[in-house]
């Protein structure tokens, strides 16, 4: 187990989502970096779909009583244990009696702590994830506080010896962030000009963002004669555009439908980088076809499988 000394900006508990229970309203939630979270839960040696710790913008600090097995991805925040700095992107013993401290992030938004067994909450329709709004999952459905305690799950022959990712692998989290888009299901709602606007403007994240979805400033896209339509289903990546032009892409936490016109989606494997932008980052999109998203996805699931083996 461990105890949250300092629970950083925003701590929860959270794995690949809740599958299945959209069609009821309850949103898939999740981690919001698919890739990073998987990582450390590879690193780690557990499987991809393992509870982990997300830490957005400030992380947390941890006291751990007895001997540990984790793994850091994502967001720099600075770690260190016991004092001494961790390389970001790698898996480390813990001695008992230790403590894992993180600072800001010096570069993306949200770092994944994974620890060998998981964490051991109980699961909530099929997923450990903490939707805050509903309260359910994780620790009481909410964030972590301090003094929580955080039960670790048993494993069998815990590993000692430091991993480390290939840097094949490690993503560079930039101020400008380029994603992929696939138009549709409404685009046909949308002017020329508006879709020309979409793919040759540079927009920049509002202060107002969350799990839930991403606010974007700039440019206004044009609708052909208004931005409302009868609701219909929302999922993570679809850009809603309401009636001030200004995008929306929506997160983790989304909401099950919506009545805003859908000009396109971002591809599932770029949402990592939206994961991971902050506040005055910039975000352009470019075009893409159905095979280019199918090969983007094929290539994240070989980087895992590669992952796994090295």
């Amino acid at each position: 187990m461990c105890t949250v000394i300092q629970p950083g900006m925003l701590t929860t508990i959270q794995d690949q989502g809740r599958i299945g229970y959209r069609a009821y309203g309850m949103p898939v939630s999740g981690v919001m970096d698919r890739y990073a979270a998987t990582m450390a839960n590879i690193l780690v040696g557990n499987e991809p779909d393992a509870a982990v710790l997300e830490m957005t913008l400030l992380g947390g600090t941890f006291r751990f009583p007895n001997e540990a097995y984790m793994a850091i991805c994502g967001a720099d925040m600075q770690g260190t244990l016991n004092g001494k700095k961790i390389r970001n992107w790698s898996a480390f013993y813990v001695p008992a009696n230790s403590e894992l401290a993180f600072e800001y992030a010096v570069s993306g938004c949200r770092a994944y702590l994974a620890f060998y067994g998981g964490i051991a909450v109980p699961k909530v329709l099929g997923s450990r994830s903490t939707y805050t709004r509903a309260a359910i999952g994780g620790l009481e459905g909410r964030a972590l506080q301090a003094d929580d305690v955080i039960e670790i799950g048993k494993a069998a022959a815990m590993p000692y010896a430091a991993r480390e990712l290939s840097y094949h692998h490690l993503p560079k989290y930039m101020n400008e962030i380029h994603v992929r888009v696939i138009l549709g299901p409404q685009d046909d709602l949308f002017t020329a000009k508006g879709l020309q606007t979409l793919f040759s403007s540079s927009f920049t994240v509002s202060s107002r963002n969350d799990r839930m979805g991403i606010l974007l400033e700039g440019a206004k896209i044009e609708h052909v004669s208004g931005p409302d339509i009868i609701s219909d289903a929302l999922c993570a990546g679809a850009i809603q555009v309401p009636g001030d032009g200004l995008p929306i892409i929506m997160m983790a936490d989304c909401q099950t439908t919506g009545g805003y016109a859908k000009i396109g989606f971002v591809i599932s494997p770029d949402l990592s980088k939206l994961a991971q932008a902050k506040a005055g980052d910039t975000v352009t999109f470019v075009e893409c076809s159905d095979a280019e998203a199918v090969s983007a996805l094929a290539a994240e699931k070989q980087s895992y499988e590669k992952a796994a083996i090295g």
